[in-house]
């Protein structure tokens, strides 16, 4: 292949497209809302750029920054939850038979056809006091005390004879589930990419030489899948902490993440100084992240080499 030194002119005809979108698209409408996060809010559509820190400085008030650490333990554990569920299924696929690989990825890339407000509406359906997880606990509770009053052991009914829902909505459990829903594909991508990289013969290697299963996941598999489990978990943690729309339909007004602020600052306060602050926190927050990654891969390439 022929470097793109001795071709330029190709080089940047190829790169012009993707550079304009990047420049139009991404760059001056970031550096419009960083501007702005310095300005001040005189009138109800008026904003003055004055320079001034007092939005970064309000941001930092007990009750931005109780919402920013509630954020970020629920981002976590529904990252955690996803890693969890999504290394088994990534793993299954990766070691499935090769006709049976592309029907299993569709499985996991099937819910993006279908647009994230239906999908967590969904959720809704599921977890609501009618609906269909209460509604199946309910079905097994009256099984079961049907079956101690057939066997003649009604006194041992199960807490009493009528069935009380869960809350299951309008919690932070609930905005979790909506996380782990609709940001698994994002795990599983790149832990499946990363798995089949995989060398087989290596485990092979390592239960050949008496090493447990266990011991072979830890001290081979999880090392060699290193760099998926951190992307999964950034491409995952990220979207999370700046998601809005999962809390505001899951978890209601008992559940309210940073997104949702930044939300309520742009359209309900008409606060848009302020938005772009908080704004801009999760995305210096995102580049912390990319770079911690990026360290994380070199000292891993380094241990490699």
């Amino acid at each position: 292949m022929e470097s793109w030194k001795t071709n330029r002119f190709v080089f940047w005809v190829m790169s012009l497209p993707g550079t304009f979108w990047l420049l139009v698209f991404f760059l001056v409408p970031m550096s419009l809302v960083w501007i702005m996060s310095f300005g001040e809010k005189t009138g109800i559509l008026t904003i003055d750029i004055t320079w001034t820190l007092e939005n970064y400085i309000r941001s930092t008030e007990t009750v931005y920054l109780e919402i920013i650490w509630k954020s970020v333990w629920v981002s976590a554990l529904a990252t955690i939850a996803c890693l969890l569920i999504a290394y088994p299924i990534a793993f299954a696929i990766s070691f499935a038979p090769n006709r049976w690989k592309p029907w299993l990825l569709l499985a996991v890339i099937l819910p993006f056809w279908i647009n994230l407000l239906i999908r967590t509406y969904a959720l809704i359906a599921v977890f609501r006091t009618r609906g269909f997880v209460n509604f199946s606990l309910e079905w097994l509770w009256d099984g079961a005390n049907s079956i101690l009053n057939f066997v003649g052991l009604g006194q041992f009914q199960l807490l009493g004879e009528r069935f009380e829902a869960l809350p299951l909505l309008y919690n932070n459990g609930a905005v979790i589930a909506g996380i782990v829903y609709v940001f698994m594909p994002f795990m599983v991508l790149p832990l499946y990419a990363n798995i089949e990289k995989l060398d087989k013969s290596y485990l092979e290697a390592s239960l050949d030489l008496g090493a447990s299963h266990v011991r072979t996941f830890w001290s081979i598999v999880v090392p060699l899948t290193m760099p998926g489990i951190i992307s999964g978990i950034i491409l995952v943690f990220i979207p999370a902490l700046g998601s809005f729309l999962i809390p505001d339909l899951l978890g209601g007004t008992n559940a309210q993440m940073i997104g949702n602020v930044i939300e309520r600052q742009f359209k309900a306060a008409n606060d848009w100084p302020f938005g772009s602050a908080l704004s801009f926190l999760l995305m210096y927050a995102t580049f912390g992240a990319l770079a911690l990654r990026a360290v994380l891969s070199r000292e891993g390439g380094g241990m490699n080499a």
